[in-house]
């Protein structure tokens, strides 16, 4: 018998293979087209070196990813609705992502959408999804507003403040994910692990198609990262961070474990967090808490190389999935 995991393990190695041959070839078409990355004049000056290198490669992660997901989906006789909506989350924050990318390669600049643009879309996506979400009961849950409480290992019904926190969690989620996509490698392989860690919570709570999509999402972030990695040849952009962002965020309330998913992707987090502290304590004080936000570079202008910074952040993401593992058996 096909088990749900054997299931998510052959998603996971297609979507590698589509994803690393679907990123080989958009290297070069990105470059005559002239998508190319635009670094921040205010960010670390060592980063200005990668000025040019294209961008847009989320493209073959979301491909690589969906085809893989509903491939697996469609193969293990589980493809329903249930199954399609994270895909369509995920297509659909890339999108958002996207179409910011495509304004920096139009403007030449790194500015692309205005925030306010942003977050509309955001809003708008995460509603749409979180009204599905309130009327879907999945896996060992006893209804769509109940959401797993980690450590005292129960349900609880959020009612009414259940659509709010989930638009709270999705759009806090993509934002977080793409600020965490700052140095090369650095968030595709946080996901990836991620991703391994969502699918061994999904199998734990009972979970088939779910564990199915976090499998070619793992594969997608692991195709890609053998390009993605330093001296990255290619950047997912927004297209990339916003997708993954919303598709962890989506798949997590999908299994009511939102709490879960934000302790494996602390790091995500954490890096929200360092930009938020950075950001008030200086309209308050006119002084920096970091050398720079998102924390990532404040331990770059502390010294570390790009490869040891990204290495110690992978590092404490498996810290954090083993954590959560624990959190999951208490």
């Amino acid at each position: 018998m096909v088990t749900p995991l054997t299931n998510a393990i052959i998603a996971f190695v297609i979507a590698w293979i589509l994803s690393m041959l679907l990123t080989r070839t958009l290297i070069p078409f990105l470059e005559k087209k002239q998508f190319r990355q635009f670094v921040r004049e205010e960010g670390p000056k060592s980063h200005l070196k990668k000025t040019g290198t294209p961008s847009m490669g989320g493209i073959a992660i979301i491909s690589g990813s969906v085809i893989a997901g509903l491939a697996m989906t469609i193969v293990s006789g589980g493809f329903d609705l249930n199954a399609l909506v994270p895909m369509v989350v995920m297509a659909l924050f890339g999108l958002i992502g996207f179409l910011d990318d495509y304004e920096k390669a139009i403007k030449k600049n790194n500015l692309g959408l205005n925030p306010k643009q942003k977050i509309v879309l955001q809003l708008v996506f995460s509603i749409g999804f979180a009204i599905y979400a309130a009327n879907y009961s999945g896996g060992l849950s006893g209804g769509g507003s109940q959401v797993w409480i980690p450590l005292v290992d129960q349900y609880i019904d959020f009612g009414w403040l259940y659509i709010p926190f989930v638009v709270f969690v999705m759009v806090a989620m993509s934002n977080a994910v793409n600020l965490t996509d700052g140095l090369d490698g650095l968030a595709s392989g946080v996901t990836a692990l991620v991703a391994v860690f969502m699918i061994v919570a999904g199998v734990g709570f009972g979970f088939s198609t779910e564990v199915i999509f976090f499998g070619a999402i793992g594969g997608g972030c692991i195709g890609f990262l053998m390009y993605n990695k330093n001296p990255a040849r290619i950047f997912m952009g927004d297209t990339g961070s916003m997708a993954l962002g919303g598709a962890l965020a989506a798949g997590a309330v999908m299994m009511k474990v939102e709490f879960l998913l934000a302790m494996a992707g602390l790091i995500y987090v954490l890096e929200a967090l360092s930009v938020v502290i950075q950001v008030a304590w200086f309209k308050k004080t006119g002084k920096r808490v970091f050398k720079m936000a998102p924390l990532h570079h404040h331990f770059e202008l502390c010294g570390m190389s790009e490869r040891k910074v990204v290495a110690m952040f992978w590092t404490a993401t498996l810290v954090f999935c083993l954590i959560g593992i624990l959190i999951m058996n208490v």
